[in-house]
Parts: C-alpha cells; structure tokens; sequence
C-alpha cells in the first residue's frame, strides 16, 4: 500500500510539475523578450545622436553670430586676469585660440571663448532650456542600465531559480508523504500480520490498536473478535474435555452400580441368616460395608448427574430474588459463617431456573466451607458487558496460580471430601445456558468467581 501511494504521487505530480515548469519558462521567454532593454538602448543612442547634433549646431550658430557681430561680448583684460571665471581663465592658460564651454547650472548655455588683443572675449546663447549637462547624465545613466541588463542571464537565473524551488517542495511533499504512507500502512500491515496469525490457528493474537479512525476501529473488532474466538476455543476445549470425562462417569457409574448392588444384598442376606453368636461383630462388619456401599452410591449418583444432559428450560430470572433466597436458605445451615449480599441494578438474565439455583448453591457451599467457622462471605450482582453477573467472594485461604488454570477439571478437588465435580457442573450449566463461570480477584482476600449469564430481552 505504501508503495502505490507514493507511485500513485509520482503519477499524479511529475506529469502536473513538467507542464508548469514549461508554461512558467515560456511564460518567462515571452516576458524577457518584451523586456525594455532594447528600446532603452535604441532611446539612449538616439538621445546621444540629437544631443551632439543639437550641440554643433548651438556651436556654428553661437560662431556665425560672433563673428558677424550679432551679439556682444564680454571681455576679461589680462590685467583682471585674478577676477576672471574659471572658464576663462582656463581657457587663457591653454594657449588655444577659441574653445566652446556650458555653463548655467544644468549646461544650459553655450559659451564661445575667443583671443582678442590680450583680451578674452566671451560671446553667450541659450539652448532652448536644454540642459546639456543634465541630457549627458541621462545618457550615462541609460548606457549603464543596458550595459547592465546585457551583462545579467535574466533567463537563465530566473529558470534555474524555480527549477531549485519546485524540486524542493515537490522533494519535501514526497517526503511527507512517504511518512504519512509509513504512518497509514504501518497499522494494515500489522492487522494483515494478526489475521495472518489468527487464520493459523492463534486465537491469542492482538494488535495494538493506533487511534480511533476507520482502521482503529478495524484493529478494535479484529481484537474483540479475536478475544470471542479465544473464548469460544476454550469453552469448546472444554466441553470437549468434560464430554469424555462424562462418557467416562458413565461406564463407571454403570460398572460400580452393577457391582455395589450384589454386595449389598448379599452382605443383608448374611447378617439375616447369622445366629446369635458373634451377632455383634457380623452387625458391626455389616454396617461398616453398608455404610461404604452408601458412599458409593453417592458418588455413583455424582457421575450420573456429571455425565447427565438435562433438558434446557430457559425463562427470564431475577437474580437479585434468587440470591436473596438462596443465602436465607444456606444461613441456616451455616449459621457461623457472615453472608452478605449486595444487589446491583442488574436485569433478568434469560437462564434455567433449576440450573441456575444449582450453581449459586455450589459456589456459596464451596465460599463458605473454604471461609471456615467466623469466615465472611460476599454474593452480589451486577452488569458487565450487557450480560448479567453474579460474584461470589470469600474471606478463604484463596487460589494458587496452579489452582486457578485447573479449578475447573473434573476430578480436581481442593476440598478434604470433595470429588472435584461441582465446579465442573457448575460451568457445564453456565456454557449450556449461554454464559461461564470466571475466576476473579476476590474482595474479602480469599478466591473469587463470576457467573456470566445472558439478559432477559426487554418486552
């Protein structure tokens, strides 16, 4: 994805930047060709041409009108010599016989020096208001403007220049976008990486969710569908396993049952049959093998009911009322053990009654045995994930690490006269009825549980 990005940029902008670069340089041709350099260096060569020509004429005119005696002189003596203009007197010490010199303040006016009898004699005119000296600084000024404008590659500078700074942006928006493709394609690749690893056969996989757009709310239910997966493995898993452990309960439910009946029947036929002698002993040995055979028999019933697969009757259940009678219930058996109850807003869950009393019964029973005489236990409801939750805590000993990941195989008991099938029935009941059973962190510092059970719909 990165890499058709960052082509799909190159296709979009290379071919936009060439055709911009062409207009602006030919844009740029048709400007420096209509630049005014030419007509400024045609203006100053014909200034310079009307000036010279504008200044001989005033030259022939201002001579012809001396010498014809149009126009009186000034005369400078050579005994005033000290007090002559500076023109003249320059003139006097240059030995020539005649000069032409501007004067007035922008050269203005023309003067036509002359020798005559030790005397310098300085006929005067006007030119019209042209300003010789002033034209002669225009001249030089519009000769070095287009000396200057020949001097400078105006194209080649301006060319080179945007070529410099369209290369740069365009390098600089390339490189943004090579981050910006890295940013967005980095989180897909790792969602592909996930789902990679997911269809191989981890349900344990995750990805680390980057933000709250359109591809963190993908990474978010890839997550929690990988969590549900997870879940629903290891309840297969496990009802997988406790589908064998039941075909087991069952041959042996059937195999002690055939055996136990006999003995006990047997051992009763003995005891009618025996006189009077040793009667107390044959009473003792009797009771001793009937009160075994009993025992067997409960345990016999345990693996019936393990290996059994009731009918569901699902309806909706008020939690809070079943808690209620089932702690009222146990409080009287247990009348040295603290129950407490504490009901939360939680709705109906959608449940069978029976199994769910069954497995309330079995998580209080084991709570308070393992909270033992002046021990505490805690029963309260509440809602987690739109489902309905009862937890169980006790003031017990607690779980271990090992404990917790087998607490709910059968055959597993913690208990000095458990068989390790109440809790397995417990959550056999709970997956059957749409929930589980989890192990928490408990508040009363002992072990902890959580029945999870679908809600009622609202009618």
């Amino acid at each position: 994805m990165r890499k058709r990005l960052i082509l799909v940029f190159l296709a979009a902008t290379l071919a936009p930047l060439a055709v911009t670069v062409w207009i602006t340089t030919s844009l740029l041709e048709q400007s420096l060709r209509r630049a005014p350099t030419r007509e400024l260096d045609e203006i100053s060569r014909s200034l310079e041409k009307t000036g010279r020509e504008l200044y001989q004429r005033a030259r022939e005119s201002l001579k012809r009108e001396a010498l014809s005696g149009q126009i009186a002189p000034r005369r400078y003596a050579e005994s005033d010599r000290e007090s002559w203009p500076a023109p003249a007197r320059q003139f006097w010490e240059s030995g020539e016989p005649e000069r032409f010199v501007l004067s007035g303040e922008e050269g203005d006016r023309l003067e036509f020096l002359v020798r005559r009898d030790r005397q310098v004699w300085a006929y005067s005119t006007a030119l019209g208001g042209i300003g010789m000296g002033r034209l002669s600084e225009q001249y030089r000024q519009a000769r070095e403007l287009v000396e200057s404008g020949r001097g400078r590659d105006w194209r080649r500078g301006f060319t080179y220049t945007y070529a410099v700074l369209a290369a740069a942006i365009w390098l600089v928006s390339l490189a943004l976008l090579v981050f910006l493709a890295h940013r967005v394609s980095r989180p897909i690749r790792q969602l592909t990486a996930g789902l990679g690893e997911l269809a191989a056969g981890n349900p344990a996989v995750r990805v680390p969710a980057t933000g709250s757009d359109e591809i963190g709310r993908a990474i978010q239910a890839f997550n929690h569908m990988a969590e549900q997966l997870e879940r629903s493995r290891e309840r297969l898993v496990y009802l997988t396993q406790l589908a064998s452990w039941q075909a087991l309960a069952r041959k042996m439910a059937h195999e002690l049952k055939n055996s136990l009946t006999p003995i006990r029947l047997t051992v009763e036929e003995m005891l009618a049959r025996g006189g009077d002698k040793d009667r107390a002993f044959l009473e003792q040995a009797a009771q001793i093998v009937v009160d075994e055979v009993e025992t067997l028999e409960r345990r016999v019933r345990a693996f019936s009911e393990f290996s059994a697969e009731p009918p569901l009757r699902p309806s909706a259940v008020d939690l809070n009322a079943l808690i209620e009678e089932r702690v009222a219930f146990l409080r009287i058996g247990r009348p040295q053990v603290d129950y407490r109850v504490r009901l939360g807003p939680a709705p109906p869950a959608f449940a069978d009654a029976d199994l769910v009393k069954g497995m309330l019964t079995n998580l209080l029973e084991n709570a308070a045995e393992a909270a033992g005489a002046g021990g505490r236990v805690l029963a309260a409801t509440l809602a987690v994930d739109g489902k309905v939750a009862v937890e169980v805590h006790d003031s017990g000993p607690g779980l271990s690490g090992p404990a917790r990941e087998s607490v709910f195989q059968p055959t597993i008991s913690f208990k000095k006269r458990g068989m390790g099938l109440g809790l397995s029935i417990a959550r056999k009941s709970a997956l059957l009825s749409g929930g589980d059973i989890l192990v928490v962190r408990g508040e009363l510092g002992g072990a902890g549980f959580r029945v999870l059970l679908p809600a009622a719909a609202a009618s």
